[in-house]
């Protein structure tokens, strides 16, 4: 069995002093070894290949050494958000919101608190003023807990 806290640690002491940050890593009971990380600059595969190469390292280094697979890269752009980092890079970006009643939204993501337990974002919707023929779009600012929030997704806008 791998020792999931001796990987948090090499990768810890890898990016240290970097803007990287660890998006999850995950050990499975077949010892199938994924961790994946993001930066608000990107992470290149250089930095992953690095990261591998120590990961492997200690893996081959362990007693008994199990057979193993390893998966270092970037989290998906279509997976929901895990971590506070991921909404702090997508500050200002649209985002697709699935909420816990059933809700969808896209909406612009404002603000993530201190405690990384409430968002901030502003949704667009149609409103019909009195004495206009049409309706307008309306922006309004809604604070949302993430704990009410199923996913949140990065919104891609194919126009």
């Amino acid at each position: 069995m791998i020792d999931k806290t001796a990987i948090e640690e090499t990768v810890a002491a890898q990016i240290a002093g970097t803007d990287a940050f660890v998006v999850d890593i995950t050990v499975s009971p077949a010892d199938d070894v994924v961790v994946e990380l993001d930066s608000p600059t990107g992470v290149d595969l250089d930095f992953c290949a690095e990261l591998n190469r120590k990961l492997v390292e200690l893996l081959d280094a362990a007693p008994g050494a199990p057979d193993y697979s390893l998966e270092v890269g970037t989290a998906s752009l279509s997976a929901p958000f895990k971590v506070k980092g991921q909404y702090e890079k997508h500050l200002g970006d649209n985002v697709d919101i699935l909420t816990r009643d059933g809700r969808k939204l896209t909406a612009r993501l404002e603000a993530i608190n201190d405690e990384g337990t409430e968002i901030t974002v502003a949704v667009s919707r149609k409103v019909k003023e009195p004495g206009q023929k049409r309706p307008s779009m309306v922006e309004e600012q809604l604070n949302l807990p993430l704990a009410d929030c199923k996913s949140v997704c990065y919104h891609f806008d194919f126009k």
